[in-house]
């Protein structure tokens, strides 16, 4: 979602540091909070930058400021477009590192809720990237096996999760964590090339 979806390099770490502030926490930047995504989702987020357990009102406090600044949120060109061409021809899931709390929120706020058949948050399973439970769960709530399914990210973590979950993993390079040395099944420079694949216009997915 972050970072492959909507242009999140901003309004997520933003929420961070201002629900850390309000507490009286540390002072982050927006990369350091972005280098510590791997971590997991908001709740242990907040535990590893405020060094200590968090709170489940300290939890419901991010959220609500980052529904706030999720009004401003944008897509990256294309994906709209991408997607509406893609929902009409296979099943769309979507998972993250995130909470699924904060994945509603930011879909909908981009407008793009609507095109996927399953979502699955960073706190409704065991492991974080680079684990596969997490593709592994949305293939099996949208009925798809994984290696019949292509998992998209922009993160070196997206891309081992899905070699190791048995999807084709590729990368989008449009995001703001994409790093060109890691391995992948395949490079898309823009959402259109997605289409492509499924498409069997470029390599195919298994």
């Amino acid at each position: 979602m972050d970072g492959t979806l909507i242009d999140s390099a901003t309004v997520i770490p933003n929420a961070y540091i201002a629900a850390i502030a309000a507490i009286g926490g540390p002072a982050y930047t927006p990369s350091e909070i972005i280098a510590s995504y791997s971590v997991g989702p908001p709740q242990a987020m907040l535990t590893h930058l405020l060094g200590r357990p968090s709170t489940s009102a300290e939890v419901d406090d991010y959220h609500v400021r980052l529904e706030r600044l999720a009004r401003g949120l944008t897509t990256y060109p294309g994906i709209e477009e991408a997607l509406a061409t893609l929902a009409s021809a296979v099943p769309l899931a979507v998972f993250t590192g995130a909470s699924i709390r904060a994945c509603r929120i930011l879909l909908e706020a981009a407008g793009l809720l609507g095109y996927f058949a399953a979502l699955v948050g960073g706190d409704e399973i065991e492991h974080p990237k680079p684990h596969p439970n997490g593709i592994l769960e949305a293939c099996r709530r949208i009925g798809v096996n994984p290696r019949d399914a292509a998992y998209v990210g922009d993160a070196p973590n997206d891309l081992r999760s899905a070699r190791s979950s048995g999807a084709l993993a590729l990368a989008a390079a449009w995001g703001h964590q994409y790093q060109p040395g890691e391995p992948s099944d395949g490079l898309l420079k823009s959402p259109a090339d997605l289409v492509d694949y499924v498409r069997g216009q470029g390599r195919k997915v298994r």
